[in-house]
């Protein structure tokens, strides 16, 4: 009789320590950016965005459906390469992650938002920018950026309205975000009345420029704009300096806009010479960029980039649509994401029926002393 009486007492312990594991659940969200190569800075810079975003949200003791959450972060490597990029994709889908932030190219993005679109799971990026990530109307795609059509359209006015430049020689990467922002400034520069004296193209991994400088150098343009990252950019304002270019202005988008190019550029005297385009307002005016930056500076010294406050954002974005969906299953909460009014650090988040920002601002900067200085 007291042996029973024991078997019974401890089933029923067992049954209410299985009874309170039920009531937990552990949300995963998956970071996805090149965390090695040339660019791993920026995908550092992004992955500590969301894990900023996952240790505040533990803080705060969620529940959502009756379930304490415990949130996750998988981070993975794309290493800025479509393919690897596409497997990524895949690989969490199969892990059934509950969203996705990322990537950070458009070159990857792109060919990664059909597999997420075909597994059910909302992605929110925070940094590719081109426009065509959103034009197959996937209703699990979501950026949180201005694109490229605002950022090379942008430069272009200034370097035609400000600056009243006449000549301007274009070279890209040949990848999907550089090619496109080029493409953009081309027509934009075009219907202000400036003339493209010279369209060159390279690579995301190329260093030695100096055939395609010297070419253009003979046209004697007033800026070049380079379509690409900020590995190729640094080396191509070092060049541009040995071969006397430095009255020359040098124009992109925010693959150059970063702290680091002053480093890759190694003091080239050209680097005072970038204008450079960012989706939204610089750091300094976000809504709550300051005290954003300075917890993010103490966590993560000198690895601040760009896209760390946009992934920070997109990581409680995702959260925030679960909670007011009152589910973490992606077919669930997915409506509530498009109905987003999300005051975040970089601003108040809402999006266009297909999944672009509404209202999406852009900064230009310049670099003075060699630190990124913004004009506006």
């Amino acid at each position: 009789m007291q042996f029973r009486l024991k078997v019974t007492i401890a089933a029923a312990v067992a049954a209410c320590a299985g009874a309170a594991l039920a009531q937990e659940q552990t949300v995963t969200i998956g970071s996805v950016a090149p965390m090695s190569g040339p660019q791993a800075h920026y995908g550092k810079d992004n992955a500590n965005g969301v894990k900023m975003a996952i240790e505040d949200l533990n803080k705060q003791n969620i529940s959502i459906g009756g379930k304490k959450i415990t949130w996750a972060v998988d981070v993975e490597d794309d290493a800025a390469d479509p393919k690897q990029g596409a497997a990524v994709a895949q690989k969490l889908c199969d892990a059934k992650v509950n969203g996705v932030v990322g990537h950070l190219n458009s070159g990857t993005t792109i060919p990664a938002s059909k597999i997420y679109h075909e597994c059910g799971i909302p992605m929110v990026t925070g940094a590719a920018t081109n426009p065509d990530l959103t034009k197959p109307g996937y209703k699990e795609v979501f950026r949180i950026i201005a694109n490229d059509s605002s950022l090379g359209a942008g430069l272009a006015f200034y370097a035609a309205d400000a600056l009243k430049l006449k000549k301007v020689a274009i070279i890209d990467d040949r990848t999907a975000y550089g090619q496109g922002v080029a493409d953009i400034f081309e027509k934009t520069a075009k219907s202000k009345g400036m003339q493209v004296v010279e369209r060159q193209f390279t690579t995301d991994k190329a260093t030695d420029f100096m055939a395609i400088l010297t070419a253009i150098k003979a046209k004697q343009p007033d800026a070049v704009f380079f379509g690409g990252m900020d590995p190729q950019a640094g080396p191509m304002l070092r060049q541009m300096e040995q071969l006397g270019m430095t009255n020359v202005k040098f124009f992109g988008g925010d693959g150059i806009c970063t702290v680091k190019l002053a480093e890759l550029s190694a003091g080239a005297k050209t680097l005072g010479n970038v204008v450079c385009a960012e989706g939204g307002t610089s750091i300094q005016k976000m809504p709550g960029g300051n005290a954003w930056k300075a917890r993010y500076d103490k966590e993560y010294p000198n690895q601040f980039q760009v896209y760390s406050p946009y992934t920070y954002d997109a990581t409680m974005l995702l959260a925030d649509a679960m909670k007011r969906a009152n589910s973490t299953d992606p077919k669930v909460y997915l409506p509530k994401l498009i109905e987003s009014k999300y005051k975040g650090v970089t601003a108040v988040i809402e999006f266009e029926p297909n999944g672009e920002l509404k209202n999406p601002a852009i900064t230009l900067s310049v670099f003075k002393d060699g630190k990124k200085t913004p004009l506006n």
